[in-house]
Protein backbone atom coordinates (compact mmCIF):
# COMPACT_ATOMS: atom_id res chain seq x y z
CA UNK A 1 0.00 0.00 0.00
CA UNK A 2 1.81 3.42 -0.29
CA UNK A 3 2.16 6.38 0.93
CA UNK A 4 1.29 9.25 -0.92
CA UNK A 5 2.17 13.50 0.07
CA UNK A 6 -0.62 16.38 -1.21
CA UNK A 7 0.65 19.71 -0.71
CA UNK A 8 -1.96 22.05 0.58
CA UNK A 9 0.47 24.60 1.44
CA UNK A 10 3.89 25.54 1.04
CA UNK A 11 3.64 24.53 -2.63
CA UNK A 12 4.91 27.31 -5.32
CA UNK A 13 5.02 29.92 -2.32
CA UNK A 14 6.81 30.70 1.23
CA UNK A 15 3.58 30.72 3.19
CA UNK A 16 0.95 27.60 4.15
CA UNK A 17 2.91 24.89 4.98
CA UNK A 18 0.91 22.15 4.90
CA UNK A 19 2.04 18.65 4.24
CA UNK A 20 -0.67 15.81 3.90
CA UNK A 21 0.52 11.55 4.40
CA UNK A 22 -1.52 9.32 3.46
CA UNK A 23 -1.11 5.40 4.30
CA UNK A 24 -3.94 3.53 4.09
CA UNK A 25 -6.68 4.86 6.05
CA UNK A 26 -4.32 6.94 8.02
CA UNK A 27 -2.97 10.30 7.51
CA UNK A 28 -0.68 13.31 9.22
CA UNK A 29 -0.19 16.59 8.42
CA UNK A 30 3.46 17.40 8.54
CA UNK A 31 3.04 21.72 9.28
CA UNK A 32 -0.30 23.52 9.81
CA UNK A 33 0.13 27.06 8.20
CA UNK A 34 -1.31 30.09 7.47
CA UNK A 35 -1.39 31.67 4.17
CA UNK A 36 0.10 34.99 4.23
CA UNK A 37 0.90 37.90 1.08
CA UNK A 38 -0.68 37.92 -1.74
CA UNK A 39 -5.02 38.22 -0.92
CA UNK A 40 -5.08 35.24 -2.84
CA UNK A 41 -3.17 33.34 -1.05
CA UNK A 42 -5.47 34.71 2.07
CA UNK A 43 -7.90 34.12 0.63
CA UNK A 44 -7.39 30.44 0.83
CA UNK A 45 -7.20 30.09 4.71
CA UNK A 46 -11.16 30.43 4.29
CA UNK A 47 -11.04 27.61 1.78
CA UNK A 48 -11.87 24.48 3.89
CA UNK A 49 -9.32 21.89 3.30
CA UNK A 50 -9.79 19.01 1.39
CA UNK A 51 -10.29 16.81 4.37
CA UNK A 52 -12.46 15.84 7.51
CA UNK A 53 -10.62 17.03 10.37
CA UNK A 54 -11.88 14.78 12.68
CA UNK A 55 -10.47 11.62 10.24
CA UNK A 56 -7.04 13.60 11.24
CA UNK A 57 -4.51 11.21 13.16
CA UNK A 58 -2.06 13.83 14.03
CA UNK A 59 -0.06 17.12 13.25
CA UNK A 60 3.44 17.21 13.31
CA UNK A 61 5.15 20.87 13.55
CA UNK A 62 8.58 21.61 12.13
CA UNK A 63 8.56 24.85 13.82
CA UNK A 64 6.13 27.61 15.61
CA UNK A 65 6.27 30.59 12.79
CA UNK A 66 2.37 30.95 11.99
CA UNK A 67 2.72 30.32 8.01
CA UNK A 68 4.01 26.56 9.38
CA UNK A 69 1.66 26.45 12.65
CA UNK A 70 -0.99 29.00 12.62
CA UNK A 71 -3.99 26.93 10.83
CA UNK A 72 -3.91 24.98 14.13
CA UNK A 73 -6.85 27.03 15.92
CA UNK A 74 -8.91 26.57 12.79
CA UNK A 75 -8.48 22.99 12.70
CA UNK A 76 -9.39 22.04 15.81
CA UNK A 77 -12.32 24.43 16.00
CA UNK A 78 -13.49 22.09 12.76
CA UNK A 79 -13.23 19.35 14.68
CA UNK A 80 -9.60 17.79 14.71
CA UNK A 81 -9.08 15.72 18.28
CA UNK A 82 -6.08 14.04 17.08
CA UNK A 83 -2.44 15.19 18.54
CA UNK A 84 -0.40 17.89 17.96
CA UNK A 85 3.83 17.20 18.07
CA UNK A 86 5.94 19.77 18.72
CA UNK A 87 9.81 20.35 20.09
CA UNK A 88 9.72 21.96 23.49
CA UNK A 89 10.94 25.42 21.91
CA UNK A 90 7.75 24.65 19.35
CA UNK A 91 5.26 24.16 21.87
CA UNK A 92 6.55 26.92 24.38
CA UNK A 93 6.10 29.43 21.19
CA UNK A 94 3.20 28.21 20.28
CA UNK A 95 1.60 29.31 23.04
CA UNK A 96 3.07 32.78 22.42
CA UNK A 97 2.13 33.02 18.85
CA UNK A 98 -0.95 31.42 18.49
CA UNK A 99 -3.36 33.59 21.06
CA UNK A 100 -1.51 36.49 19.91
CA UNK A 101 -2.75 35.27 16.41
CA UNK A 102 -6.22 35.38 17.32
CA UNK A 103 -6.32 38.23 19.42
CA UNK A 104 -4.65 40.32 16.51
CA UNK A 105 -7.04 38.94 13.52
CA UNK A 106 -9.81 40.07 16.02
CA UNK A 107 -8.58 43.40 16.52
CA UNK A 108 -7.97 43.78 12.50
CA UNK A 109 -11.80 43.05 12.56
CA UNK A 110 -12.48 45.11 14.94
CA UNK A 111 -10.89 47.77 13.88
CA UNK A 112 -11.72 47.57 10.08
CA UNK A 113 -15.65 47.44 11.65
CA UNK A 114 -14.94 50.94 12.98
CA UNK A 115 -13.75 52.59 10.51
CA UNK A 116 -16.26 50.68 7.47
CA UNK A 117 -12.96 49.97 5.33
CA UNK A 118 -13.59 46.13 4.91
CA UNK A 119 -15.96 44.45 2.01
CA UNK A 120 -17.79 42.31 4.52
CA UNK A 121 -20.19 43.70 7.18
CA UNK A 122 -19.45 42.73 9.67
CA UNK A 123 -15.67 41.85 9.22
CA UNK A 124 -15.30 38.45 11.52
CA UNK A 125 -11.85 37.15 12.43
CA UNK A 126 -10.30 34.24 11.13
CA UNK A 127 -10.26 32.42 14.29
CA UNK A 128 -10.48 34.12 17.95
CA UNK A 129 -7.55 33.66 20.93
CA UNK A 130 -9.99 31.51 22.26
CA UNK A 131 -10.12 29.27 20.09
CA UNK A 132 -5.89 29.39 19.76
CA UNK A 133 -6.02 28.74 23.47
CA UNK A 134 -8.04 26.22 23.30
CA UNK A 135 -6.19 24.03 20.76
CA UNK A 136 -2.85 24.53 23.09
CA UNK A 137 -3.29 21.72 25.58
CA UNK A 138 -3.33 18.95 22.59
CA UNK A 139 0.49 20.15 21.70
CA UNK A 140 2.66 17.18 23.06
CA UNK A 141 6.54 18.34 23.55
CA UNK A 142 9.10 16.14 21.90
CA UNK A 143 12.85 16.02 22.64
CA UNK A 144 15.22 16.33 19.34
CA UNK A 145 16.43 12.66 18.34
CA UNK A 146 14.00 10.92 20.33
CA UNK A 147 11.71 8.53 18.03
CA UNK A 148 8.20 8.69 18.63
CA UNK A 149 5.07 7.16 17.39
CA UNK A 150 2.87 9.95 16.28
CA UNK A 151 0.48 7.20 14.95
CA UNK A 152 1.01 3.69 15.92
CA UNK A 153 3.44 2.04 13.52
CA UNK A 154 4.49 5.37 12.29
CA UNK A 155 7.79 6.60 13.54
CA UNK A 156 9.21 10.14 13.67
CA UNK A 157 12.03 11.82 14.91
CA UNK A 158 13.04 15.61 15.03
CA UNK A 159 16.34 17.14 14.26
CA UNK A 160 17.36 20.49 14.85
CA UNK A 161 16.81 22.59 11.97
CA UNK A 162 18.61 25.96 13.45
CA UNK A 163 16.54 28.97 11.86
CA UNK A 164 14.49 30.06 15.32
CA UNK A 165 14.17 28.48 18.59
CA UNK A 166 12.75 25.18 18.67
CA UNK A 167 12.91 24.38 14.83
CA UNK A 168 13.41 21.15 13.42
CA UNK A 169 13.32 18.67 10.37
CA UNK A 170 11.47 15.96 10.74
CA UNK A 171 12.09 12.06 9.56
CA UNK A 172 9.00 10.09 8.88
CA UNK A 173 9.28 6.68 8.45
CA UNK A 174 5.91 4.78 7.24
CA UNK A 175 5.33 1.23 5.57
CA UNK A 176 8.95 0.79 4.86
CA UNK A 177 9.59 4.53 3.64
CA UNK A 178 11.82 6.87 5.44
CA UNK A 179 10.66 10.99 4.54
CA UNK A 180 12.59 13.53 5.73
CA UNK A 181 10.86 17.52 6.14
CA UNK A 182 13.44 19.85 5.78
CA UNK A 183 11.37 22.58 7.74
CA UNK A 184 12.94 25.96 7.65
CA UNK A 185 16.66 25.63 7.75
CA UNK A 186 18.76 28.04 9.44
CA UNK A 187 22.54 29.35 8.48
CA UNK A 188 25.23 27.39 9.37
CA UNK A 189 26.29 30.94 10.08
CA UNK A 190 23.61 32.09 11.75
CA UNK A 191 24.22 35.24 13.97
CA UNK A 192 22.74 33.86 17.34
CA UNK A 193 20.96 30.27 16.52
CA UNK A 194 23.24 26.66 16.59
CA UNK A 195 23.62 25.37 13.27
CA UNK A 196 21.15 22.95 11.60
CA UNK A 197 21.85 19.07 12.38
CA UNK A 198 23.62 17.09 9.13
CA UNK A 199 20.55 15.31 7.40
CA UNK A 200 19.53 11.54 7.83
CA UNK A 201 18.90 8.96 5.63
CA UNK A 202 15.62 8.99 3.30
CA UNK A 203 13.61 8.01 0.46
CA UNK A 204 11.99 11.46 -0.30
CA UNK A 205 12.93 14.86 0.59
CA UNK A 206 10.93 17.77 1.26
CA UNK A 207 13.47 20.62 0.51
CA UNK A 208 12.31 24.21 1.72
CA UNK A 209 13.67 26.71 -1.39
CA UNK A 210 12.90 30.32 0.24
CA UNK A 211 16.38 31.25 -0.45
CA UNK A 212 16.97 28.49 -3.53
CA UNK A 213 18.53 31.35 -6.42
CA UNK A 214 20.35 32.90 -4.08
CA UNK A 215 23.02 33.28 -2.24
CA UNK A 216 24.19 35.71 1.21
CA UNK A 217 25.85 38.93 0.96
CA UNK A 218 29.61 37.99 2.91
CA UNK A 219 28.80 40.98 4.97
CA UNK A 220 27.32 40.30 8.50
CA UNK A 221 24.32 42.16 10.43
CA UNK A 222 26.45 44.11 12.47
CA UNK A 223 28.27 45.49 9.00
CA UNK A 224 24.91 46.51 7.51
CA UNK A 225 22.86 47.81 10.65
CA UNK A 226 25.45 49.36 12.46
CA UNK A 227 25.89 52.50 9.95
CA UNK A 228 22.03 52.24 9.11
CA UNK A 229 21.21 53.03 13.11
CA UNK A 230 24.47 55.79 13.20
CA UNK A 231 23.18 57.71 10.72
CA UNK A 232 19.90 57.82 11.43
CA UNK A 233 20.67 58.63 14.81
CA UNK A 234 22.89 61.16 13.91
CA UNK A 235 19.84 63.01 12.27
CA UNK A 236 17.73 62.42 15.14
CA UNK A 237 15.54 60.35 13.01
CA UNK A 238 13.80 57.15 14.11
CA UNK A 239 14.75 53.81 12.94
CA UNK A 240 11.27 51.81 12.45
CA UNK A 241 12.25 48.22 12.28
CA UNK A 242 9.68 45.54 11.24
CA UNK A 243 10.71 42.60 13.12
CA UNK A 244 9.09 38.65 13.22
CA UNK A 245 8.55 38.44 17.14
CA UNK A 246 10.21 34.65 17.09
CA UNK A 247 13.89 34.54 15.94
CA UNK A 248 14.47 38.17 14.02
CA UNK A 249 13.73 40.30 17.12
CA UNK A 250 16.01 38.24 19.26
CA UNK A 251 19.08 38.41 16.68
CA UNK A 252 18.21 42.28 15.99
CA UNK A 253 18.43 42.85 19.68
CA UNK A 254 21.50 41.16 19.64
CA UNK A 255 23.13 43.06 17.11
CA UNK A 256 22.03 45.99 18.44
CA UNK A 257 23.84 45.00 21.90
CA UNK A 258 26.82 44.26 20.07
CA UNK A 259 26.64 47.59 18.07
CA UNK A 260 26.80 49.38 21.84
CA UNK A 261 29.11 47.00 23.23
CA UNK A 262 31.62 48.13 20.18
CA UNK A 263 30.89 51.97 20.14
CA UNK A 264 29.28 51.73 16.46
CA UNK A 265 26.40 53.36 17.74
CA UNK A 266 25.57 55.60 20.80
CA UNK A 267 25.22 53.24 23.81
CA UNK A 268 22.43 56.12 25.35
CA UNK A 269 20.65 55.43 21.85
CA UNK A 270 16.86 54.30 23.17
CA UNK A 271 15.44 51.21 21.72
CA UNK A 272 11.95 49.95 22.36
CA UNK A 273 10.97 46.27 21.59
CA UNK A 274 7.03 46.86 20.72
CA UNK A 275 5.79 43.72 20.79
CA UNK A 276 4.33 41.84 23.73
CA UNK A 277 4.76 38.12 21.37
CA UNK A 278 8.15 39.77 20.91
CA UNK A 279 8.88 40.31 24.55
CA UNK A 280 7.48 36.96 25.64
CA UNK A 281 10.07 35.29 23.22
CA UNK A 282 12.84 36.84 24.46
CA UNK A 283 11.92 36.06 27.94
CA UNK A 284 12.27 32.41 26.68
CA UNK A 285 15.90 32.29 25.31
CA UNK A 286 17.63 32.21 28.28
CA UNK A 287 15.75 28.91 29.64
CA UNK A 288 16.82 27.58 25.51
CA UNK A 289 20.26 28.24 26.45
CA UNK A 290 21.47 25.26 24.40
CA UNK A 291 19.88 26.00 21.29
CA UNK A 292 21.84 29.60 21.07
CA UNK A 293 25.43 29.82 20.05
CA UNK A 294 25.41 32.71 22.30
CA UNK A 295 27.30 32.90 25.68
CA UNK A 296 25.96 33.95 29.55
CA UNK A 297 27.13 37.92 29.12
CA UNK A 298 25.87 37.88 25.66
CA UNK A 299 22.38 36.42 26.14
CA UNK A 300 21.90 38.56 29.41
CA UNK A 301 22.73 41.80 26.76
CA UNK A 302 20.29 40.69 24.32
CA UNK A 303 17.39 40.34 26.92
CA UNK A 304 18.02 43.63 28.62
CA UNK A 305 19.03 45.97 25.89
CA UNK A 306 15.69 47.25 24.97
CA UNK A 307 12.73 49.05 26.76
CA UNK A 308 10.37 46.51 26.65
CA UNK A 309 7.11 48.27 25.98
CA UNK A 310 4.01 45.75 26.86
CA UNK A 311 0.82 47.88 26.69
CA UNK A 312 -1.42 49.37 24.02
CA UNK A 313 -0.90 52.87 25.81
CA UNK A 314 2.65 52.67 26.33
CA UNK A 315 2.84 51.63 22.32
CA UNK A 316 0.84 54.58 21.86
CA UNK A 317 2.81 57.05 24.08
CA UNK A 318 5.71 56.47 21.97
CA UNK A 319 4.36 58.97 19.57
CA UNK A 320 5.01 61.49 21.88
CA UNK A 321 8.59 60.70 22.20
CA UNK A 322 11.34 62.56 19.78
CA UNK A 323 14.22 60.74 18.26
CA UNK A 324 16.49 59.25 17.76
CA UNK A 325 15.21 56.16 19.10
CA UNK A 326 15.01 52.69 17.51
CA UNK A 327 11.47 51.05 17.63
CA UNK A 328 11.28 47.07 16.74
CA UNK A 329 8.00 45.90 16.42
CA UNK A 330 5.61 43.13 14.76
CA UNK A 331 4.92 42.00 11.95
CA UNK A 332 8.75 41.45 10.09
CA UNK A 333 6.48 41.87 6.77
CA UNK A 334 4.46 44.43 7.97
CA UNK A 335 1.49 42.51 7.42
CA UNK A 336 -0.29 43.35 10.89
CA UNK A 337 0.23 44.24 14.42
CA UNK A 338 1.50 47.03 15.84
CA UNK A 339 4.72 47.81 13.57
CA UNK A 340 1.59 49.58 11.24
CA UNK A 341 0.95 51.99 13.50
CA UNK A 342 4.27 53.24 13.76
CA UNK A 343 4.88 53.27 9.99
CA UNK A 344 1.76 55.05 9.37
CA UNK A 345 3.14 57.39 11.98
CA UNK A 346 6.91 58.23 10.44
CA UNK A 347 7.28 56.75 7.40
CA UNK A 348 6.24 60.34 6.25
CA UNK A 349 9.36 62.29 7.35
CA UNK A 350 13.17 62.05 5.51
CA UNK A 351 14.44 61.84 8.66
CA UNK A 352 13.17 58.45 10.11
CA UNK A 353 14.12 55.30 8.70
CA UNK A 354 12.60 52.02 7.92
CA UNK A 355 14.71 48.77 7.99
CA UNK A 356 13.73 45.65 6.62
CA UNK A 357 15.27 43.00 8.32
CA UNK A 358 15.25 39.82 5.32
CA UNK A 359 12.86 38.85 3.02
CA UNK A 360 9.47 40.49 2.19
CA UNK A 361 6.84 37.87 0.40
CA UNK A 362 5.60 39.26 -2.09
CA UNK A 363 2.08 41.06 -1.79
CA UNK A 364 3.08 42.24 1.82
CA UNK A 365 3.57 45.80 3.08
CA UNK A 366 7.19 45.01 3.43
CA UNK A 367 7.61 44.11 0.02
CA UNK A 368 5.97 47.65 -1.47
CA UNK A 369 8.28 49.43 1.08
CA UNK A 370 11.48 47.42 -0.40
CA UNK A 371 10.57 47.93 -4.14
CA UNK A 372 10.84 51.79 -3.12
CA UNK A 373 7.30 52.96 -3.59
CA UNK A 374 6.55 56.14 -2.20
CA UNK A 375 3.29 55.22 -0.80
CA UNK A 376 1.61 52.19 0.84
CA UNK A 377 -1.73 51.05 2.09
CA UNK A 378 -2.04 50.68 6.32
CA UNK A 379 -5.61 50.92 7.57
CA UNK A 380 -7.20 51.73 4.20
CA UNK A 381 -5.85 54.69 3.54
CA UNK A 382 -2.66 55.34 1.24
CA UNK A 383 0.52 56.76 3.39
CA UNK A 384 3.30 58.66 1.93
CA UNK A 385 6.59 57.19 2.22
CA UNK A 386 9.88 59.77 2.20
CA UNK A 387 11.63 58.03 5.48
CA UNK A 388 14.61 56.25 4.44
CA UNK A 389 14.31 52.57 3.42
CA UNK A 390 17.12 50.26 4.20
CA UNK A 391 17.14 46.39 3.16
CA UNK A 392 19.50 44.18 5.68
CA UNK A 393 20.64 41.71 2.93
CA UNK A 394 21.94 39.38 5.48
CA UNK A 395 19.54 38.95 8.67
CA UNK A 396 17.38 36.05 6.98
CA UNK A 397 17.30 33.31 9.69
CA UNK A 398 16.88 31.27 6.28
CA UNK A 399 19.92 29.16 4.85
CA UNK A 400 20.62 29.95 1.31
CA UNK A 401 21.12 28.43 -1.66
CA UNK A 402 24.68 27.17 -1.39
CA UNK A 403 23.52 26.49 2.53
CA UNK A 404 20.49 24.11 1.39
CA UNK A 405 22.57 22.39 -1.05
CA UNK A 406 25.89 21.79 1.38
CA UNK A 407 22.67 20.18 3.89
CA UNK A 408 21.49 18.06 1.13
CA UNK A 409 24.79 17.06 0.84
CA UNK A 410 25.50 15.78 4.28
CA UNK A 411 23.05 12.61 3.79
CA UNK A 412 24.39 9.36 3.74
CA UNK A 413 23.33 8.66 0.44
CA UNK A 414 20.84 10.36 -2.31
CA UNK A 415 17.24 10.38 -2.07
CA UNK A 416 14.66 8.66 -4.86
CA UNK A 417 13.22 11.70 -4.72
CA UNK A 418 13.34 15.39 -3.99
CA UNK A 419 10.36 17.97 -4.02
CA UNK A 420 10.96 21.55 -3.37
CA UNK A 421 8.69 23.77 -1.54
CA UNK A 422 8.10 26.65 0.58
CA UNK A 423 9.69 29.09 -2.10
CA UNK A 424 8.25 31.37 -4.95
CA UNK A 425 8.33 30.03 -8.06
CA UNK A 426 11.72 31.61 -9.44
CA UNK A 427 14.15 30.33 -6.48
CA UNK A 428 12.49 26.58 -6.20
CA UNK A 429 12.98 26.18 -9.84
CA UNK A 430 16.74 27.38 -9.31
CA UNK A 431 16.89 24.86 -7.15
CA UNK A 432 15.69 22.02 -8.48
CA UNK A 433 17.83 22.52 -12.16
CA UNK A 434 21.08 22.70 -9.18
CA UNK A 435 19.70 18.99 -7.74
CA UNK A 436 19.59 17.53 -10.91
CA UNK A 437 22.88 18.88 -12.73
CA UNK A 438 24.74 19.04 -9.56
CA UNK A 439 23.99 15.90 -7.45
CA UNK A 440 21.90 14.22 -9.68
CA UNK A 441 18.63 13.10 -7.99
CA UNK A 442 15.32 13.70 -9.56
CA UNK A 443 13.90 16.70 -8.07
CA UNK A 444 10.47 17.96 -9.01
CA UNK A 445 8.17 21.54 -7.88
CA UNK A 446 4.88 20.23 -6.54
CA UNK A 447 1.83 22.50 -7.68
CA UNK A 448 -0.78 23.73 -5.06
CA UNK A 449 -3.13 20.89 -4.08
CA UNK A 450 -1.24 18.01 -6.21
CA UNK A 451 -0.20 14.21 -4.82
CA UNK A 452 2.75 12.76 -5.04
CA UNK A 453 3.70 9.17 -4.43
CA UNK A 454 7.15 8.55 -1.64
Amino acid sequence: MSVNITFLGGANTVTGSKYLVRHGKQSLLVDCGLFQGYKQLRLRNWTPLPLIPNQLDAVLLTHAHLDHSGYLPLLAREGFEGRIFATPGTRALCGILLPDSGHIQEEDAAFANRHGFSKHAPALPLYTRQDALDCLPVIKAIDFAHTFEPIPGWRATFSHAGHILGAASVLLEVAGRRILFSGDLGRSDDLIMQPPDRAPAADTVLIESTYGDREHPDEDVLAELGPALHRVAARGGVAVIPVFAVGRAQALLHAIAELKAQGDIPKSLPVFLDSPMAIHTTQLVPHFAAEYQLNSKQIHALTHCATMVNTPDESKALANRHGPMVILAASGMATGGRVLHHLAHYAGDHRNMVILTGFQAPGTRGATLASGSKSVRIHGRDVGVSAEVVQLQSASAHADARQLMAWLRTMPEGPGQVYIVHGEMGPADELRKRIKHELGWRALVPEHGSSWPT
